[in-house]
């Protein structure tokens, strides 16, 4: 385009793809991608503790969990579109310094406002600068086979964190203090920042004026739908439960998704109408017509969304029917984390053999089988081995999913769309995580309500004045609680002692078919997502890259 410059550095291209420099850049690349998934997953597991200390509710810290998804999403356009304007190194370790300033801020909270304010949005911000940054800079640095290797290391290392993050989590929580974590990544944020100069920085710089009212609609439309997806749980999908407003009777959820999409819809617009003035748009559309993106971006969505959902039914299963605290539950997660990281090593080597489709299909269908046997699992006695074979399941196939994706949507844009092409990477990634915790939650909880009243109404031991006030009962909200807190919460409303244990013994059970429903869902995502990769690079184009 008529705006844009040529190379602003003129060592930049010097070094080759192969050069040592460039070999280690994965390295100072895969740490930072481990902080910026890390802290997310430590937080879902020290909401008690949070609470506690800040004198707060756990409506709060949900809120600093969803405002923190909620910044990435909005901000994940914009962040990839100032890598081509000032440079992705410049902003890479610009976002890295940001981030770190939020989790020192984060670390040394004295309120929850603070925490806040330094995790929600000062690490938002951080994490939407140097994520799309770090993706482009991967491809930047390697090609070929290498770059697949690379991205297979990052992807691996992404999903890794998501799983370490509970046990550490736990461990740190339990023994000393949530706080450290925070500390923690700050330290590794100094770490990247040393080990900079092994990444080579060889993009095109470009000169243009920013779009800024692309990003006020990106932003915008990204927002309304990731805060509705997220609060779908609380308000209901089409019939309110805890809606704010009933417009027309129906929950705030359909209007604000829809909002939000209506947003987006005038924003490629806008995008399309800017690029026709010759301008340099927010995101070229254009790109989207590219097969492959498409192809990667929706596997994408779906790899997260799964994974982000067997993550929720998980732990709530390990910790509300099983008894385990945190760091136990981290334990039983970790078979997930190594089976992750070798599967994303070996996919990426094997991948120029088989094909991109044919080692994501893979990945998919293993989802979805780890999920039935998992479900297997599910009742009142944990079958340790056979859990724990289907934890591993799920790390392989998302290892094959990770060894894969991240190559594919940096390859299928030409240099210059790489930010743009991180940007919408991440971007898809954070909606899949939102819907799979959103969607697998709000499916488990009205499993859960629908299967404890047939329960209820099947018992013939359950007086009916009873079973009519349980119904009363679960219609004002249920949740997933341990089964003491169920038999003590009943008895405090006055429910008859000897029809207590009656009433408990169908909510337990009810709350494993809800777990089995949810992660039967799961799976059913995995399955349902493969027609999606029909475009991927087969055998030969992989060859070819």
């Amino acid at each position: 385009m008529s705006e844009t410059s040529g190379p602003s550095s003129p060592g930049a291209a010097r070094a080759g793809p192969g050069a040592p420099a460039a070999s280690r850049a994965v390295l100072p690349l895969a740490i930072a991608q481990f902080i910026m998934v890390l802290d997310s997953s430590v937080m879902s597991v020290s909401i008690s503790q949070l609470v506690e200390e800040f004198d707060t509710t756990v409506s709060t810290i949900q809120l600093a969990i969803t405002l923190y998804a909620l910044v990435m999403a909005a901000l994940m356009l914009t962040g990839g579109k100032l890598g081509d304007l000032f440079g992705r190194l410049r902003v890479f370790r610009i976002g890295l310094v940001i981030y770190a300033v939020g989790s020192l801020m984060t670390a040394l909270a004295p309120t929850v406002m603070v925490l806040i304010v330094g995790w929600s949005f000062i690490e938002g911000a951080g994490a939407a600068l140097v994520l799309p940054a770090l993706a482009a800079l991967v491809a930047g640095n390697y090609e070929g086979a290498g770059r697949a290797r690379a991205y297979g290391i990052i992807g691996g290392v992404a999903g890794a964190g998501i799983a370490i993050g509970p046990l550490l989590g736990g461990w740190l929580t339990t023994a000393y203090s949530w706080r450290w974590v925070f500390a923690g990544e700050v330290v590794f944020v100094v770490i990247v920042l040393l080990l900079g100069s092994w990444i080579r920085d060889d993009e095109q710089r470009a000169r243009f004026r920013l779009d800024g009212f692309g990003a006020v609609l990106s932003a915008v439309g990204l927002s309304l739908v990731v805060i509705g997806v997220l609060q779908s749980g609380t308000w209901g999908w089409v019939l309110p439960l805890q809606s704010p407003v009933t417009p027309f009777g129906l929950s705030l959820t359909p209007f604000m998704i829809g909002g939000g999409l209506a947003v987006l819809w005038a924003f490629f617009g806008w995008e399309r109408r800017v690029a026709g003035r010759g301008r340099v748009p927010l995101l070229d559309v254009r790109n989207l017509r590219i097969p492959a993106l498409r192809s990667g971006l929706v596997s994408l969505l779906a790899q997260n969304l799964v994974l982000l959902g067997i993550f929720f039914a998980v732990p709530l299963y390990l910790q509300v029917s099983q008894g385990m605290d945190a760091f136990q539950t981290g334990l039983r997660l970790l078979p997930t984390s190594i089976a992750m990281l070798l599967a994303a090593a070996v996919g990426a080597r094997v991948g120029t053999r088989f094909g991109a489709r044919t080692i994501v299909r893979t990945g998919l269908l293993t989802v979805a089988a780890a999920c039935v046997l998992i479900v297997a699992t599910v009742e009142p006695e944990l079958a340790t081995v056979p859990f724990a074979i289907g934890m591993a399941l799920v790390g392989l196939g998302t290892g094959l999913l990770a060894s894969q994706l991240g190559n594919i949507v940096q390859s299928a844009v030409p240099p210059e769309a790489r930010s743009e092409a991180g940007g919408l990477q991440y971007t898809a990634q954070n909606l899949g995580s939102s819907l799979g915790t959103a969607l697998i939650g709000s499916l488990m909880v009205a499993a859960l309500a629908t299967a404890v009243l047939d329960l209820i109404a099947a018992d013939p031991d359950i007086e009916a004045a009873v079973a009519d006030r349980a119904t009363v009962q679960v219609a004002s909200g249920i949740e997933y609680v341990p089964a003491a807190d169920a038999e003590q919460a009943l008895l405090d409303e006055g429910f008859p002692r000897e029809q207590v244990d009656d009433l408990v013994d169908a909510y337990v059970e009810a709350q494993l078919i809800g777990v089995k429903l949810g992660l039967l869902a799961c799976g059913a995502a995995a399955l349902i997502a493969l027609p999606a990769t029909r475009r991927l690079p087969g055998r030969e184009q992989g060859a070819e890259a």
